[in-house]
């Protein structure tokens, strides 16, 4: 039997539930701007080797909540281990990002396309058993998956891109083939994060990272109905608990209405969106989390205090029915000084609680 939980105020807030502050982790927080993430990724000798590693993984999962009273774990893993498992072979140079070895762009390569074994994952689903058990209920921890348009735009690409050519000329030329694609992908996704949360992630999150790269038409029938494809197939509730799905499509501002109907209880948002006026227009349909641009972490600690003050003044007092959480408005950079961190979590509980004295700030 798992820990109770002693800090649950990110699932309330998920859930539209009342909580004494605003809860705050950060996309990315276990990761290479932290001294410590760099001396462990350096013993496991790679990348893959300290995501495939169920020790490692757990180890650089807590090591941000050492440092920092976060209110979230999130699992240490990267969007690309789907793809992986359907055989089109993982590599990660050193300063080049991830490279399959197969791409994805014709007939034949479409058509041996299929959902991978999740035994291929099991790795993953050990670390998320692992990380669950050494967090002790001290706080949730976020299970997660690339969405199905942003793990086809790796898969067709063959690696990262600057302007999406083959993927995109791929969608216009053979929609047929693109549909396939996410078709796999969606079913993928969904089996993955139902897995996460079997072995014990008590939320999820499906990062759509390259859906603001669609045009408007294109963006809803290529991106945002396979992440409803998969949401539809998540499950919503585990041994009695209820667990909240949290969808993030970066650039997504112009679509908030249909991405938040798309049925996750949570709409990330990046930080070109004013969070006051999407709380107004989505009402209390949805959770919003984010949105401080993470460029902001460069400046003083006392301009990151004020950014933060920002946004929670953008959100408003939260009021019946309305959750926040503060998160930054994409992933943190590696040349974060973990300073500006600590000034970030410790003004978001601070100014969040005085948001909620009957006087407001």
């Amino acid at each position: 039997m798992s820990a109770p939980l002693q800090n649950d105020s990110f699932l309330r807030a998920c859930l539209r539930q009342p909580t004494e502050h605003t809860p705050v982790w950060l996309m990315r927080q276990a990761g290479r701007y932290l001294p410590e993430y760099r001396a462990t990724r350096a013993k496991a000798g790679s990348f893959m080797g300290l995501a495939t590693n169920r020790d490692y993984a757990t180890e650089v999962t807590l090591q941000p909540l050492e440092r920092y009273p976060l209110d979230a774990a999130i699992l240490f893993s990267d969007i690309l281990t789907v793809p992986d498992a359907m055989g089109l072979g993982l590599s990660f140079a050193i300063g080049e990002g991830p490279k399959f070895e197969k791409v994805v762009r014709d007939e034949a390569a479409v058509a041996a396309l299929e959902v991978p074994d999740m035994n291929k994952l099991r790795y993953v689903f050990d670390a998320v058993s692992s990380i669950r058990q050494a967090l002790n209920g001290r706080v949730p921890l976020i299970g997660f998956s690339g969405s199905p348009w942003t793990l086809a735009c790796y898969m067709v690409e063959g690696g990262g891109s600057d302007d999406y050519r083959q993927v995109k000329s791929l969608m216009y030329a053979r929609p047929d083939l693109m549909h396939r694609i996410l078709q796999v992908n969606a079913d993928a996704v969904a089996a993955y994060l139902n897995a996460q949360i079997d072995a014990g992630a008590q939320a999820v999150m499906l990062f759509d990272s390259w859906g603001g790269v669609l045009a408007d038409g294109m963006f809803q029938r290529f991106s945002l109905d396979y992440s409803k494809r998969v949401l539809s197939q998540v499950k919503t509730e585990h041994e009695g608990q209820r667990i909240p799905r949290i969808l993030f499509t970066k650039g997504g501002g112009l679509w908030l209405d249909e991405i938040a109907d798309a049925g996750a209880d949570v709409v990330g948002l990046d930080w070109t969106v004013n969070l006051g006026r999407a709380r107004a227009q989505l009402g209390h349909k949805v959770a919003l989390q984010g949105n401080l641009d993470p460029n902001v972490l460069f400046a003083s600690p006392d301009a990151v205090r004020e950014q933060v003050r920002a946004v929670l003044d953008s959100f408003g007092a939260p009021g019946p029915n309305s959750g926040h959480i503060f998160n930054l408005g994409h992933g943190i950079s590696q040349h974060t000084p973990p300073e500006s961190v600590t000034a970030l979590v410790d003004e978001v509980h601070t100014y969040s609680r005085l948001l909620r004295q009957p006087h407001g700030g």
